[in-house]
């Protein structure tokens, strides 16, 4: 099963939840499981298991109608109506974020329709062509996609799990000395047995983004992917530098991203000006330096063009990598063939960087999720 297939299932059973419906996460992977066991093959099939796997009620039938065209009719809803739904035309709710094409296709239609045509399914997908279509050549409607992606490897950053543990009402593991002190009131039998799980260690990250002229092709769209990362991880500091350094935190927490960019042009005075990677390195060591710690990955992206000292470039990039868990740094220009890293600034950077790595696609960007949390 595809999965664009499961986000679909797992949007639908989202929506229900907040419609009222008595849906958790049990119901979701039940709901993929009976779409393994071969409910995909026609999208009749699938709306019966969904319906026995998500309703427990038959007031609960409409808003499922609903519900399930918007995540799996195309046109979310206009099509024909799926065997058992309410004949009854009804304008099914919109699903939250931006439609995009889907990039999988719904395997048959039904026992009844004869064609052999199969329709895509509408919804997000990271599978397509945009996969290896290089930034530089993003129009502004591929810049949602881009963000979508963003958004998907943000909430995997914040969902990683750390050494601790917490008590939980499920998990793996017994909580032995919380299970034995309740056994106390049941003389002593472990009726009650109590769980505990790891605690989520969200990653802290800090950005530096270029946003000089050699950057233009590129700073937008990756200021784009900062812009979803606030906000879903627990601590994300992001900067702007082109001759001289600016903390643009507060600005990417404006929504939606049209007004975070228009804020941006007009407090970054040197955009697409030149570049002094060094000397912008040494203001946020000395100005923003406490930001950074043991657990904090620091995250540069530009593409290496520098006017600056290069000696001051690799000093600051060694006091920098010292205090922080791990330095990254993201070129968009490593993702052109035959590119070698031979300006001043990236011979110098590269012997104080852990990770160098290209952010020219969306190949590369779901690339870095592997730095970030190893």
């Amino acid at each position: 099963m595809t999965k664009d297939l499961v986000a679909r299932v797992v949007w639908l059973c989202r929506a229900l939840r907040e419609r009222g419906l008595p849906v958790t996460t049990s119901h979701a992977s039940d709901s993929v499981r009976a779409l393994q066991a071969g409910a995909v093959r026609s999208r009749d099939h699938a709306y019966l298991a969904l319906r026995c796997v998500l309703t427990s009620r038959p007031e609960d039938f409409a808003i499922f109608d609903e519900l399930f065209c918007s995540a799996f009719v195309p046109g979310h809803g206009a099509g024909r109506q799926t065997e058992g739904a309410s004949a009854s035309r009804r304008r099914p709710r919109e699903p939250r974020g931006p439609a995009h094409p889907s990039l999988t296709r719904w395997l048959q239609q039904g026992e009844e329709d004869s064609s052999d045509e199969t329709e895509e399914v509408p919804g997000a997908s990271d599978h397509s062509a945009l996969v290896r279509k290089d930034f530089a050549s993003f129009a502004a409607g591929d810049l949602e996609e881009i963000e979508r992606i963003a958004a998907r490897l943000a909430r995997r950053l914040a969902a990683r799990p750390g050494r601790r543990w917490a008590p939980a009402r499920r998990g793996a593991r017994v909580d032995l000395r919380r299970t034995v002190r309740r056994s106390l009131s049941t003389g002593a039998e472990p009726l009650d047995l109590r769980f505990r799980r790891r605690k989520p260690r969200k990653t802290r990250i800090v950005a530096l983004c270029d946003v000089s002229g050699s950057m233009d092709l590129y700073s937008r769209l990756l200021l784009q992917f900062l812009y979803a990362l606030h906000g879903s991880v627990a601590r994300v500091e992001s900067f702007a530098f082109s001759t001289s350094l600016l903390r643009i935190t507060d600005s990417l927490r404006e929504r939606p991203f049209s007004s975070a960019l228009q804020g941006l042009s007009d407090r970054v005075h040197d955009w697409s000006g030149g570049t002094r990677i060094g000397a912008c390195l040494s203001t946020f060591n000395a100005e923003w330096g406490r930001l950074v710690d043991r657990r904090t990955v620091v995250v540069i992206l530009s593409d290496g063009w520098d006017t600056g000292d290069p000696a001051e470039l690799a000093s600051q990039l060694e006091a920098l990598k010292s205090r922080c868990r791990r330095l990254v740094w993201l070129n968009p220009l490593l993702g052109s063939p035959g590119y070698e890293p031979l300006t001043r600034g990236m011979e110098a950077a590269l012997p104080h960087v852990g990770v160098f790595a290209s952010a020219h696609d969306l190949a590369s960007l779901r690339a870095l999720e592997k730095h970030l949390l190893s």
